[in-house]
């Protein structure tokens, strides 16, 4: 089991940007995948970005593809999202899991509290 804690949310302008972080423990962070994953209020939760576990290969789903990167520091076990050119679509709570294989929107462990992003038009 990896535990995670998600910050760096907050409220921001249509078109500005954050950076998310996700410090995990647990000795087995980078022996796997990561992955962050959203849910806006009313919605499912869904995935947004995911990172292989020596961060070479990288996944995005269409809507945040050149806008948001994902990355990782195995050392300071702690995955990164950095969001530009936001849109008031990607308000949401944000989480980060691990997932079995790069791609895979299938989280191995409990949710952590997340942290809120909101962008106002």
């Amino acid at each position: 089991q990896v535990q995670v804690v998600e910050s760096g949310g907050g409220l921001v302008q249509t078109g500005g940007s954050l950076r998310l972080s996700c410090a995990a423990s647990g000795r087995t962070f980078s022996n796997n995948a990561m992955a962050w994953f959203r849910q806006a209020p009313g919605k499912e939760r869904e995935f947004v970005a995911g990172i292989s576990l020596g961060g070479t290969g990288i996944y995005y789903r269409d809507s945040v593809k050149g806008r948001f990167v994902i990355s990782r520091d195995n050392a300071k076990n702690t995955v990164y999202l950095q969001m530009n050119s936001l849109k008031p679509e990607d308000t949401a709570v944000y989480y980060c899991n691990r997932v079995p294989i790069l791609g895979s929107s299938r989280a191995l462990d409990a949710w952590g509290q997340g942290t809120l992003v909101t962008v106002s038009s």
